[in-house]
């Protein structure tokens, strides 16, 4: 194949790459602020049953479904209604998302729509060849505590995407109260912005050559043997290794806890004075705090000039089915025990 070729062949790869989608009010506002951050290059769409919404979300592409049991007036909290108008519009979402090689689904679980579209688009898309990676937003305590039918759709769609393995990003709006002294809009830019940071630690990975290249095969096939799995993402400064990986795990909005066993996919990216000291301290640092994981895959990515931070993207794998439900019914355990 000619240098021509294979640049056009690049250039349609790009096109068919990445999606971004909204389901419901909730992940269409936070794809909403997440084109507001810039510098992801995916395409956008949302979802929903309510008309009203979705025209409202600043994407490149809107689809409604519904139209004849919702005529586009939303769901109600009614998951059921939900499902029955996602069968009806089966072909048509999986026509126009199955083409991307990755889709971002982003939902707030516990009213109807986010709640039943999530799980089942997950399902649908994992039968192609594309990667669904499900975002979801758990609500606060408090909203369930005081509503049974919102508990009853949050713990549903959980244990459905549970029980698929593969990636799930559940990011708790609990956690969020670590910046109660925000205005509330704020706090939820706060969580979107981790959104924004973790999708494109995972574009870039995936995205861009590497000197130890970690490509969406590689990720799919790691993801294949290691059951439930989360991503995380942390930068530090280049002389404290460690600290980086305790970011990584401790600092973020997403609930797990890990199995006996668990996996790693670690990529790091660093400048041209990152040294294999560095890259060894982050390894061992990393490998410890998982409990020495069976399976585990590397990759780097150096840049041509110096930088005094390290960026790090790990797919952790051997998530403990249940702990991210459980979690929402007491008090949150802390992150990685060991």
């Amino acid at each position: 194949m000619d240098s021509d070729s294979i640049e056009a062949w690049a250039r349609r790869s790009g096109e068919n790459g990445f999606a971004l989608v909204g389901l419901g009010g909730a992940g269409g506002e936070a794809v909403q602020d997440l084109v507001g951050l810039g510098n992801l290059n995916v395409r956008t769409l949302a979802v929903n049953t309510d008309a009203r919404q979705l025209v409202q979300i600043p994407v490149e592409e809107r689809i409604l479904i519904g139209e004849r049991v919702l005529r586009g007036r939303g769901s109600g909290g009614n998951r059921a209604l939900v499902l029955d108008a996602a069968e009806e519009g089966r072909e048509e979402i999986v026509r126009r998302l199955a083409h991307y090689e990755v889709v971002f689904l982003l939902a707030g679980l516990g009213g109807g729509t986010g709640s039943a579209l999530l799980p089942f688009l997950t399902s649908e898309l994992r039968k192609t060849a594309t990667l669904a990676v499900p975002v979801a937003f758990l609500p606060f305590r408090v909203e369930l505590d005081t509503n049974s039918d919102r508990r009853e759709n949050v713990h549903g769609a959980l244990e459905e995407l549970e029980a698929m393995g593969g990636l799930l990003l559940a990011l708790s709006n609990e956690k969020l109260r670590r910046f109660e002294a925000l205005p509330l809009h704020r706090v939820f830019q706060v969580r979107n912005a981790y959104v924004h940071a973790l999708v494109q630690s995972l574009v870039d990975m995936v995205e861009h050559p590497s000197q130890l290249n970690v490509d969406l095969a590689s990720l799919k096939g790691h993801l294949a043997s290691s059951g439930l799995s989360t991503l995380l993402c942390g930068e530090y400064h280049i002389s404290d290794p460690e600290q980086l990986v305790d970011q990584a795990l401790t600092q973020g909005l997403l609930d797990f806890a890990l199995e006996d066993e668990s996996s790693a996919l670690l990529h790091l990216e660093g400048g041209s004075n990152l040294t294999l000291r560095t890259l060894d301290r982050v390894v061992q640092a990393l490998r410890t705090r998982l409990g020495q994981p069976k399976r585990f895959l590397l990759g780097t990515r150096i840049r041509s000039e110096p930088r005094e931070v390290v960026h790090l993207t790990a797919v952790i794998g051997g998530l403990k089915a249940g702990t991210i439900r459980s979690a929402l019914g007491g008090p949150a355990e802390a992150l990685l025990a060991r």
